[in-house]
């Protein structure tokens, strides 16, 4: 787990603003380069007659790119609305990141500053007749980066924002966060087996929203230096409202220095993010399958295709050997397999009780999880299944479809006795969190 500094470092990167100042800045070290290497290259014939065409070039240059930019930027506006209406708006913000989209637009947009930039410091007289030469080999240079940006952009526009696009971005963001989490579940902290023991001070957020990052480093250092331990309430993706408790403490008294930099130690924020919240990939997931799913839409091979992709990701989650303990003053509560097969698999056995081909899908889905790691995946899939069986016989489909929908989940018959005892359990859990 990075520092929250290393964090905000990384989330100003993903920035489109960030490589059209690299532009702008490459402009500004041209002026200074001109000047440092102004003595070298006089008499330098010719590269002076390509020098003489350095104002035309960053002309065309300024004119051409601030266009493209433009017609560049509909059309990635485009692509963002298209996913949203078609795939989950929660799905957007991974177009909006996209490396090659931020690189081209940040190129054209780059490329016009770097124009205008070297016409101001032409008719500014900041350029001798060699630093002219200068300016024009940096033309040169930026010109080809528009061009490589072209090729790369077109390429790009052949998929970019598409359904399996989308679905592709969503289900490699859910992979690399579950596969980050599963290497380190407890954030390099201890486990938090059983609720937080009494007494403990209370650590309120000073706002609401989302947790996006959590400072391990930090808290480690603060409970050390007070000679106590933390407990935190939440992994990132937990909403907290302002005064509720984010993590607690078990020391007495507690000054207001302290509280703050425990405080500051849990970056929140207005939505979830997808990097250090693995939960939030499946649930992306699901949305898109269940809107699939919807009349309107009427896609349910979307819907097959969301659960192979759940496959992939959860076939990450297997047996490990107990994680390295960085910071033993925290304790951390884990992410279960009850959470993780809700947020898939709960959406996708309601909106498509009535389809039978996704019913079928769905417990192939889970038996094959089953059967990928027994000893973590069997209770809940199992209890999934039912409950999924259980959806669809509810919603009267015909009989010879439930009979298909019993065999792909191995049970000829009802099994009525566990059905009541998954009923029974999941009121139980509802009566204990109310």
């Amino acid at each position: 787990m990075i520092s929250k500094y290393a964090w905000y470092l990384r989330e100003v990167l993903k920035k489109v603003w960030v490589r059209v100042a690299g532009f702008a800045l490459l402009a500004i070290f041209s002026i200074a380069m001109a000047r440092l290497l102004s003595p070298f290259l006089d008499g330098n014939e010719t590269l002076k007659a390509g020098a003489d065409a350095v104002e035309q070039l960053l002309e065309v240059l300024t004119s051409s790119m601030l266009a493209v930019t433009t017609f560049s930027l509909s059309i990635a506006v485009s692509a963002f609305a298209a996913a949203a209406s078609t795939a989950t708006p929660r799905a957007a913000i991974l177009l909006q990141e996209d490396r090659t989209t931020q690189n081209v637009l940040a190129t054209f947009l780059g490329a016009f500053l770097f124009g205008l930039v070297g016409l101001v410091a032409l008719n500014a007289d900041l350029y001798n007749e060699p630093g002219r030469v200068v300016l024009f080999i940096f033309t040169v240079a930026v010109i080809g980066l528009v061009v490589l940006a072209l090729i790369r952009w077109i390429d790009h526009l052949m998929s970019f924002g598409r359904m399996g696009d989308t679905l592709d971005r969503v289900e490699a963001a859910a992979t690399d966060a579950w596969s980050l989490r599963l290497s380190d579940p407890y954030l390099g902290g201890r486990k938090m087996d059983q609720p937080a023991p009494e007494p403990l001070v209370p650590i309120h957020a000073h706002r609401s929203g989302y947790v996006q990052h959590i400072d391990m480093e930090a808290l480690q250092d603060c409970a050390a230096a007070l000679n106590a331990v933390v407990y935190l309430n939440g992994l990132p993706g937990r909403f907290v409202a302002v005064g509720e408790p984010v993590l607690w403490i078990g020391r007495q008294q507690l000054d207001d220095d302290h509280r703050d930099r425990l405080c500051d130690s849990i970056a929140m924020g207005t939505r979830r993010t997808f990097e250090e919240d693995p939960r939030f990939g499946l649930i992306v997931l699901s949305e898109i399958a269940s809107r699939a799913l919807s009349p309107a839409v009427n896609d349910p091979g979307t819907a097959i295709d969301v659960l192979g992709r759940l496959v992939r990701i959860l076939s990450l989650w297997k047996d490990r050997p107990e994680p390295e303990v960085r910071f033993d003053r925290v304790f951390v509560p884990p992410v279960t397999v009850q959470e993780a097969m809700e947020d898939a698999f709960r959406p996708l056995a309601r909106d498509g009780a009535a389809l039978v081909e996704v019913q079928i899908r769905l417990q192939k889905t889970l038996a094959a999880l089953r059967a990928i790691a027994p000893e973590i995946f069997d209770a809940p899939a199992s209890a999934m299944a039912r409950e999924a069986l259980s959806r669809a016989e509810a919603a009267a489909l015909h009989p010879s479809d439930l009979e298909a929908i019993r065999a792909a989940a191995g049970w000829k018959d009802r099994d009525a006795k566990g059905m009541a005892s998954v009923v029974a359990s999941r009121a139980e859990t509802a009566e204990q969190q109310i």
